[in-house]
Parts: C-alpha cells; structure tokens; sequence
C-alpha cells in the first residue's frame, strides 16, 4: 500500500506515531507522513529544523509544514494547533501524489484530522482515523473550558463534523466506543479497538544506577489528570521509610510539585529529574523497584489506558496502579501490579507492601506484565492489526 499517514507531531517529537509509520515501512508498504516542524515541549522550532520541509527517516517520507511553536499560554496553544490546521490543508490543496489510503493518528487536537478529510474528499480515496484522544472530552477534563461555555459548542460541532467525515476509525481504548455512542452520536461509525503500542520498546542500555533502597518511577505528564498531587502527600505519610520517589517530565504540576517538595521537606525522598527523552528514559525504568501509573477518574478519558502503562509494562517491572476503567482492566488482567484508591494513604500502603516484597516476587509480576505487552501491545501487534484495517479500507 501507498500511505499517507497525517499527525502533526513526529520524530524527533516523542510520539508512537513515528514507531507505527516505521513498522509500516518494515511491512514492505510506502508510507509518507504529513506532520510539522517539531516543538512540542521545547517552546520553539528545535534548532536545525526551522527550514526543513522533507527528509526521510528510516525509510518514512516525512513533509513538513510551518507551524507556530507551541508555548506555555493557552493562546500560544490554540495559535499552534490552527497553524498546523490551516498549513497542513494548504499542502493537500497542493498535493498531486496519489496514495491509497490515508491514516491520521489523532492526538489532541481533532482539527489534524482536517487534512485527512481533505485529501479524501480530493483524491477520493478512505480516510482511517486512529484516535488516542478523545475531543471535546479532553478540553473538559483539563478544565480548560466548560461544558455550558460557547467555546465547548463550538469545539463539540466542529469535532463532530471531522469525526463524522472519516471511514474508520480506531479507538486506543474499549471506552473510547461508549463515547462516541453516547457523546458525539456517531456510534454507527465502523470501529475497532487497537491500542497504542509503546513509546519505547525494551532498547540496549545500561540500567540507570540508583541510589540504595527502595526505587519508585513515574514517567509522563504532569498534569492534572495524572494525579501527581498523591505523590508528595503520600511521600509525606513515609517519610520514616527507605522509599524514594522518581519523576521524570513535565506539565501544568511541575511548578505545584516542586513548592510540595520543598513543602514538605521532601527533597531526599522526591528526585525530580525533569523531562528527560524516551529512550535514555529507558534506563531508569530497568532498574526502577518499581513503576507508578495514575489516571483520575473523571469523564470518559479517566476510564481509558494510559500510555504509560503499555510503555511500563514492556520493560518488566512490578506496577502500583492509581486508575479505573480499561487501564485497570488491563492491570487486573495481566496480574502483575497493585491497584490501590485514589487517595494518598491507599498509595503509601501499597509502597511499603512493593517494598516488603522480595526480590523473586517482584521479578514475577514484572514477568507478567511483560508477557501481557508482548501479547496485546507489541509494534509488531499493533503494527500488524492497523495494516489489516488499512487493506481492508483499501480493498
């Protein structure tokens, strides 16, 4: 197949886009992507890449168009996110290359799915949608707008609109069906349930060297959602212990984490390492105790799989849960964590029982967890059931 994959984010940007599209190439199919200039996290263009429109990376043709670098306001956000709207749009008006099939990853925002519509509409070809994020939900879970609000109806038409337009789409999480049967309407749409593989799948690196005791890791964003507040006030109840607590990333709590830390006079016991890119990452997840994942349980995206999870679970360690819906699911299934509540003591109690744990019993959920990856979350998986999608659309 000739694909033209669309998402507004890519390598050197740290999303499973770039693993799926490479997979693909591996395949034996010709995949070009249609993304922008990468910034997300670095507050600007990343240096070098303020003039590249086209390279190839490992076999993917990658276009590039301009974009507005996303900052830290909301307004630098939105202006963002319409740059690559309205460019991405203009190099499908351009576009005379034909492709077979189109398939957009939708992460936030929806309007990426524009392009891919676009070109559907142009070359009369199936456009499949993979979405991993859920809109409008997503803006009302980060309480950036209300429900009642102007705003929202305006973003709950337009993402209707780009939904109903698509063929197919793939939903990154069970829930993800309920939402849009019972939100947008549009539960007549043919769906299919194809999780995210992992941002980073177990590479050759040296485990990173810890200091004594007991390690615990989380690794993601920093947002309100993640419930990093559990972890400075759990932190606070075992302060006696020999537990230390790692986070690496960043987001809206950062600045709220480290006012805790000093806080609570909780530096010895709270390492922040601060963002820190996926595969050096990978060092500090072999050797970690163990790994912590935290959704709230709010709306619909408080029930659906993290992507952390599916990274955790690849590289073999135990795992303390704070989340319900599919992501607890998935923990329950693959036995090999602790699920706890969505409060600080229940946190605190689940670490000194990882902590009393041996070494042999540790070893063992973590074995589990690894099977369940291999077995559901694997690129070659995930890979695998988005290519027979795509033939089936094209067929």
């Amino acid at each position: 197949m000739k694909i033209l994959a669309v998402c507004q984010f890519y390598y050197p940007e740290n999303f499973v886009i770039t693993n799926i599209c490479e997979e693909m190439v591996k395949k034996g199919h010709d995949v070009t992507v249609l993304t922008g200039q990468p910034n997300h996290g670095y507050n600007r263009i990343i240096p070098g890449y303020e003039k590249i429109r086209y390279e190839e990376i490992n076999g993917v043709k990658v276009h590039r168009v301009k974009l507005i670098p996303r900052k830290k306001s909301r307004f630098s956000i939105i202006r963002n996110y319409l740059s690559f709207w309205r460019h991405s749009k203009r190099w499908v008006k351009k576009c005379k290359e034909k492709y077979d099939i189109v398939y957009s990853m939708s992460i936030s925002p929806v309007t990426i799915l524009a392009a891919g519509n676009l070109y559907k509409k142009k070359h009369h070809v199936k456009h499949v949608v993979h979405c991993v994020d859920l809109w409008p939900e997503s803006v009302l879970v980060t309480h950036a707008v209300r429900k009642k609000s102007l705003v929202y109806k305006i973003l709950y038409k337009w993402s209707y609109k780009l939904y109903e337009k698509v063929d197919h789409i793939i939903i990154g999480s069970p829930s993800y069906k309920d939402y849009f049967d019972q939100v947008l309407k549009l539960g007549y749409k043919t769906m299919d349930y194809i999780p995210q593989p992992s941002l980073v799948e177990q590479i050759d690196i040296a485990p990173y060297q810890y200091e004594k005791g007991f390690n615990v890791l989380y690794c993601g964003n920093l947002g309100s959602i993640q419930l990093i507040e559990m972890i400075p006030e759990a932190m606070k109840l075992l302060k006696n212990e020999d537990i230390t607590f790692h986070i690496i990333g960043m987001g809206s709590k950062e600045e709220y984490l480290k006012k805790k830390i000093l806080e609570y006079d909780l530096k010895d016991k709270i390492i922040y390492h601060g963002p820190i890119p996926a595969k050096k990452a990978a060092s500090y997840f072999k050797s970690a105790d163990c790994l912590f994942v935290a959704l709230k349980e709010e709306g619909f995206v408080g029930k659906t799989i993290p992507n952390k999870l599916m990274m955790y679970m690849n590289f073999a360690r135990p795992i303390i849960g704070m989340l319900g819906g599919d992501g607890k699911r998935v923990l329950e299934e693959s036995k090999g964590s602790i699920v706890v509540d969505e409060n600080p003591s229940s946190l605190a109690d689940a670490l000194i029982k990882m902590k009393n744990m041996c070494e042999q019993e540790k070893n063992k959920l973590g074995a589990l967890n690894q099977a369940y990856y291999r077995n559901h979350f694997s690129i070659e998986v995930v890979g695998n059931k988005i290519i027979d999608i795509l033939l089936q659309e094209v067929s």
